[in-house]
This record gives C-alpha cells, structure tokens and sequence, in this order.
C-alpha cells in the first residue's frame, strides 16, 4: 500500500492557504470531501485502465485506443503542458519554506535563482541516473510527517494562546475557491497507485479497500494539523504558502520551526525529482509514436534517461517559476481538468466497445458506474474554470491563458499530421529507459 502515497503532495506542506482562503472549518469540510469527490473517482478509473492497457505513456495510449489518434494527441498534449505548470510548483514550495528559515533569499532574485538550481539539480541527477531517495518511501512519508505530529501534541497545551499572536504580513490573496483548487493539487498522484490493481490478490476487494485506507490516512495529515491549530485560536489571516515554518515556532520553539523548513525543502526536492523522470516519459512515448521528433527519443548511452526530454522540459518549468504558487495551481488543475475528462470519457467508450477486455480490476456498477464515476471530478473541475476567470497570467485570465495552451494543441496536431501523413506508430509496448 506504500505506492498509494506516492506524489500525493508530500505531506502537509503546501497546504497552508486553503485555511487562508476558506477558513478553519470550511478548509477542514473541504479536505474531507475533496478526496471523496475528486481522488478515489480518479484512481479507480486509473485502476481500470491501466491493469486493462499497461502501455508506457498510459493515458494518452488509453484515450487514443478508445477516441483515435486527434483525442489521443490531445490528451498527451494536455498532460505535458499541464506538467510544465505542476513542476514549477515544487521548487516554488522549496524556495517559500528556504526564506522562512533565511529571509535574505527573499531580495531581487535570488528566490528565482534557487529554485532555477533545484530545477538544474534535479534534471542532472536524473540524466546521470543517480538514484536518489524520493518520496516513494512510506518511511520517508511519515518522517516528513512528524513535525506536524508534534504541532497536534502541544495544540491542547495551547489552546486560545494564539488568539493575538504576532506573525508576518501575509500577501496571500486566495479566497474560497482557490483554496478548493490548492485542496485539490494536494490530493492528485493518486495515478501511480494504480499499478496495485495489477499486483495484488483479489483486485476487486483489496484495491478500494487500499485506496480508502490510502485516501484516508492522507486525509487525516492534513487535517489534524489544521484542527489542532483551530484550538489555538490563530487567525486564518496568518496563513501563506510556507508559513506552517513560522507556525511551527510559535508552537515548539526553534528546533520545530527548523524541522517544520528542512522538512519542506526536501519534500519539494524529492517530488520535483521524482517527478522529472515520470514526466519525460511521455516526450518520450510521443516521440516513438512519432507524435514528437525523433530527437525526443535519445536515450543516455550509460544511464537509459531521455536526457533530451529531461533537458527540454527543465527548459520549459524554468520561466514559469516567476508565476508564484496560487497561480501555478490554478492553470494546472485546469489543464489536467481537462486531460482528466478525456481520460473518463475514454474508459465509458472502452467499456461499450470493448467489453470482453481482460480488466484484473474494474470499475464497479457495470456500464452506468463508468459514467457515473467521472461526474463529480467534472464538477470539481467547474470551479477551476470560474476561479481562472478571475485571475491574471501576462495581461489576460488564467482562463483565457488556458484556452489559448488547449487551441494550441489542435494546431500542433495539424503540423503534426502534415509533416507526417503516414500517421504514427501502434500502441503497442515499447521497451522501457532505465528508472
């Protein structure tokens, strides 16, 4: 059951401005519903569709076996431009909990400066395929856990002493919906656990049983924290992205306040360069299929990396780290929305076309709990799109930004197909670059 944590934000860093843009008891029903609505939908369609059709590059090669070659472009399009987004948030995160610890980071540029080493670090060592410790361990999830175990032990021993306590000016402006689109980034990931579909005994039974004990144990990191520090009496006002350091001071002292900022920085590390090699798979899928030029393809001649995927992307997650949090997180639920749709769609058509499909796990309900199990993300998805409406990326809405990345890739899909008429390779396995 350890997979099931992978990715899932982490641990409770980042989740600071939910409480500020919702409030105590609203940020608390959100972390409660949220995985209900938003992550077991998700991962049990993931389950479905990934013991069915184990293809590297997975969901494109899902929704383009049941949509076609256009849907499937598209779905891979999305998924690697929402990823663009979704990497610049880590080393966000690293820098905001790095200046809560050493304030001089914050001045000109230096702030951009660390998270652009992060971004090189991290792209290096996964070209040389050095094998570092990423937050695949559940040892290493609960570790990073254990300041905030410490915050819920010494919150009864505090309770109301924080009513007028002194902390920093925040700058935050999230409200109520953005912090459902933050509660939502900290519970996606949950497409690596997938792969316990395939593995265990009795599929059927032990997968929704692992994702709700999964979903459940994750959901309970984030929320006795915050419900803890509700007894203190602390004002919502005072959260930000990366004040939990601060919190954590006025909690238990220095030595807190330390562990809470190391053990931030090495949350975003770990995920940013866990992430890096899942992601260049897909330019490198796409490349075999013929969807990308060859040269995405390259393999390292000792390591197996895509070297020249890992380097393209790190080329594009770097400009984006001027677009703070907040935002980061708006485009990205909103382009991964939108790949997320199709995923759904795709395993609806799958079932009525292909019914005699070797499924280790399936959806229950029959055809109507296909459909009916992708309802609810959609929803969540609607307020994305109202929240980018409001929100401003170079002059125009993060909607507007968002719709111009979509349109982009129906326009791609045509240079695509003009430049290689002979249409793209089959779906079939392909051999697998070094982990």
């Amino acid at each position: 059951m350890a997979a099931t944590f992978f990715m899932v934000s982490g641990g409770t860093y980042g989740t600071e401005e939910i409480v500020h843009g919702a409030g105590y008891g609203r940020a608390i029903l959100l972390l409660l519903l949220t995985p209900l609505l938003w992550s077991l939908p998700t991962a049990f369609m993931i389950g479905e569709l990934s013991s069915a059709l184990p293809y590297e590059g997975g969901y494109y090669a899902w929704v383009r076996r049941a949509l076609g070659n256009f849907w499937g472009f598209q779905e891979a399009w999305l998924s690697l431009v929402a990823s663009i987004f979704d990497m610049a948030i880590y080393p966000t995160l690293f820098v905001a909990y790095l200046t809560r610890m050493f304030p001089w980071f914050q001045e000109g540029y230096r702030g951009l400066t660390v998270g652009l080493a992060v971004v090189i670090a991290c792209a290096i060592l996964n070209i040389a395929g050095v094998k570092v410790v990423s937050l695949t361990s559940l040892w290493l999830f609960f570790a990073l856990s254990a300041p905030f175990v410490a915050i819920v032990v010494l919150a009864p021993f505090k309770m109301g002493a924080l009513a007028n306590a002194v902390t920093r000016p925040t700058t935050s402006t999230v409200d109520i919906l953005g912090g459902l689109l933050i509660c939502m980034w900290n519970y996606m990931g949950w497409d690596n656990a997938s792969t316990i579909a395939k593995e265990v005994e009795r599929p059927q039974r032990t997968y929704p049983r692992a994702m709700l004990v999964a979903v459940g144990i994750v959901a309970l990191s984030y929320i006795l924290p915050f419900a803890a520090m509700w007894m203190t009496g602390l004002a919502p006002s005072a959260w930000e992205t990366g004040s939990w350091a601060d919190i954590a001071g006025l909690m238990g002292g220095p030595l807190l306040r330390v562990g809470v900022v190391l053990g931030g920085m090495i949350s975003a590390f770990g995920m940013f360069n866990a992430l890096v090699m899942s992601y260049s798979r897909l330019p490198l899928a796409m490349a075999e299929d013929g969807m990308l030029p060859r040269i995405f393809g390259k393999l390292h001649p000792r390591s197996r990396a895509p070297w020249v995927a890992i380097t393209v992307c790190a080329v594009f997650w770097a400009p984006c780290l001027l677009l703070g949090f907040a935002r980061l997180v708006t485009i990205d639920i909103l382009l991964y929305g939108f790949s997320l749709m199709l995923e759904f769609v795709a395993l609806a058509v799958l079932r009525f076309r292909e019914p005699d499909l070797p499924r280790p796990f399936r959806v229950p309900g029959g055809l109507f709990g296909a459909v009916a199990i992708g309802i609810p993300p959609m929803l969540l998805l609607g307020f994305s799109v109202i929240r980018s409406e409001h929100e401003q990326v170079w002059n125009m809405s993060s909607f507007a930004f968002g719709m111009i990345l979509i349109a982009a890739g129906f326009v791609a899909y045509a240079v695509n197909h003009l430049l290689k008429p002979q249409g793209w390779a089959g779906t079939e396995q392909k051999t697998e670059p070094a982990a």
